[in-house]
């Protein structure tokens, strides 16, 4: 019984995930809709695209187009009307904010940032540093996602434990 239960669950999750994946579809630079290509180059004019793709995400269908700019590493979230969600942009260790910073220490000691992107959500005309998104190794050599907030509270963890979980 308890068997079934577990296959079960895993096959739910693992469903759920595949739902979610056949959702996101990659777009060709040359088939991204000119009103997002409009708005991605004026907020970043020397946008170089590496990759995008599109999902539909509420009643919005949004394109997520990771891209340099300047040769920093960016990433935004457009409508299919044209309207910012979000954007992100890369910066360096020494940039994070030392809330931001003691928060990921006190939680992943010794770890070695390897990614921090720097969130500004967007809502109309007006735009909010939200969070700091930073990749990490930890000191026993994984790979973690930390999303924190400027004054430093963590919002999103990969490397959370979850209920039940031995750390």
């Amino acid at each position: 019984m308890r068997r079934t239960v577990v296959l079960l669950g895993a096959l739910a999750l693992f469903l759920v995930a595949a739902q979610v994946r056949a959702r996101e579809e990659a777009v060709p630079q040359d088939k991204i809709p000119k009103v997002v290509m409009d708005a991605l180059l004026a907020k970043f004019p020397e946008a170089k695209i590496a990759k995008c793709t599109k999902a539909k995400e509420g009643e919005d269908v949004v394109y997520d187009i990771e891209f340099t700019q300047k040769g920093r590493k960016c990433e935004a979230d457009i409508t299919e009307k044209g309207a910012y969600i979000n954007y992100e942009k890369a910066i360096a260790a020494k940039d994070l904010p030392k809330a931001a910073r003691d928060a990921i220490e006190k939680r992943y000691p010794k770890a070695t940032l390897k990614e921090i992107m720097e969130e500004t959500e967007v809502q109309g005309k007006a735009e909010k540093l939200a969070a700091y998104e930073v990749v990490l190794v930890t000191a026993d050599k994984k790979e973690v996602e930390v999303k924190v907030s400027p004054d430093g509270k963590i919002l999103e963890d990969t490397g959370a434990v979850q209920s039940g979980e031995k750390k």
